[in-house]
């Protein structure tokens, strides 16, 4: 064959085959998520460089191996929604443990993505959010949680939390306007919003996020270590069922097939209830709501221990529990009042009244939130009314 009768059949073959290499162009071309990434040390400027959770498609979306959460009570944040994620490195484990929190492995990042539902006609250029507790229209996955639909939420702020060497750092980061990425806030922010409620009222508050140190102040939960702590990640809180992509279950027994918990009890785990669940024990909520709230401070090692006040859901001393009990050191938080738990008589009762509280210096939580938690209120008010007994014995 001569060299002339050679070039048609090349052209032939390289026309055949530039379909193909067009294709593989554009596989190319096609972004593939980067495996979630650990960093020893360090603060990355962007959320993105951890590949944990990440803004696609119009989408909040976990990376792979990244385990979306929840809490059976979560923290009050005014009146934020949360999307939480736990990711380890390959071949490592959290140990079970009943009471505290787990005990995560060097590496293992947590993150905590605050967001709201934009309110009814509202777009993400308002200041305008939705005061509710409904959930439905946050995941863009029919009957899954694993991914927020941008179209519908407002993303805040995403706070990572990650085991390294010498112990847990909290890192911080805030959403630009855009919701395409979370840049690094060591100085946190301050983010003026608008909550409207489902018959259109409006409250004005500032969203405020923490900067380092705060962050570090409210996860110090035992104040002989000084160390930061995962606060959510607890038995009790996790041991609720979750809505994943391949189907519902419950989270402790998903962590332990997965391998991220070992030593996981086949029964009697500790469960929290769920604090706006009015099937569940008027009690049995209001300790619920207490302990996730208030026991990171209120404990016995806590930074709050000389108030005496122990309000974990475990704790069984009354005294200790406020009942009856006249405050340590309240100073101008006690409304005049002179117990912290009146039994029947909420009005009368200091720990109520600094729920109310929204001023600084008297108001419980102290730190974490600028609006008053109407409903939590409306709990506690009714377990101490249903309270029998009184305090003048």
């Amino acid at each position: 064959m001569s060299p002339g009768n050679l070039i048609p059949t090349s052209r032939r073959i390289r026309a055949a085959l530039l379909p193909l290499l067009a294709l593989a162009t554009l596989a190319g071309c096609a972004r593939t998520p980067e495996p979630a990434r650990y960093f020893a040390e360090g603060k990355p400027a962007r959320l993105s460089d951890w590949h944990l959770v990440e803004a696609r498609g119009g989408r909040l979306v976990p990376n792979a191996d990244v385990v979306p959460y929840d809490l059976a009570t979560p923290l009050f944040s005014d009146y934020a929604h949360k999307f939480r994620t736990v990711w380890m490195p390959e071949g490592t484990t959290a140990k079970y443990e009943p009471e505290g929190p787990f005990d995560f492995p060097v590496g293992t990042v947590l993150t905590k993505t605050f967001y709201y539902p934009l309110a009814a006609g509202e777009g993400h250029g308002t200041k305008a959010v939705a005061r509710t507790y409904d959930v439905a229209r946050d995941f863009s996955a029919g009957g899954t949680h694993e991914a927020l639909d941008l179209a519908r939420v407002r993303l805040i702020e995403t706070r990572v939390l990650v085991r390294r060497d010498h112990g847990w750092d909290a890192i911080p980061y805030v959403w630009n306007a855009a919701q395409t990425e979370a840049e690094l806030a060591r100085t946190g922010d301050a983010i003026p919003l608008e909550l409207v409620d489902e018959q259109g009222q409006r409250e004005a508050f500032t969203y405020v996020v923490p900067n380092e140190n705060q962050c570090a102040g409210c996860h110090v939960a035992n104040v002989k270590a000084k160390q930061i702590e995962p606060l959510g990640p607890k038995a009790r809180h996790l041991n609720r069922d979750y809505d994943y992509a391949d189907g519902r279950r419950n989270q402790l027994a998903h962590w332990s097939a997965k391998g991220y918990l070992a030593g996981l009890p086949a029964r009697d785990l500790p469960r929290d209830a769920d604090w706006h669940d009015a099937s569940q024990p008027l009690e049995a909520r209001a300790r619920a709501y207490l302990d996730v709230n208030c026991s990171q401070c209120h404990s016995p090692t806590g930074p709050a221990n000389t108030t005496a006040l122990d309000l974990r859901g475990g704790a069984t001393d009354l005294r200790r529990l406020g009942l009856c009990k006249p405050p340590v050191a309240a100073g101008r938080g006690t409304g005049d009042r002179l117990l912290d738990i009146v039994p029947g008589r909420p009005d009368e009762s200091i720990l109520l009244y600094r729920m109310v509280s929204d001023e600084p210096g008297v108001m419980m939580p102290e730190m974490g939130r600028n609006t008053t938690h109407r409903e939590g209120v409306e709990l506690i008010r009714a377990w101490i009314a249903a309270m029998p007994g009184n305090c003048d014995a």
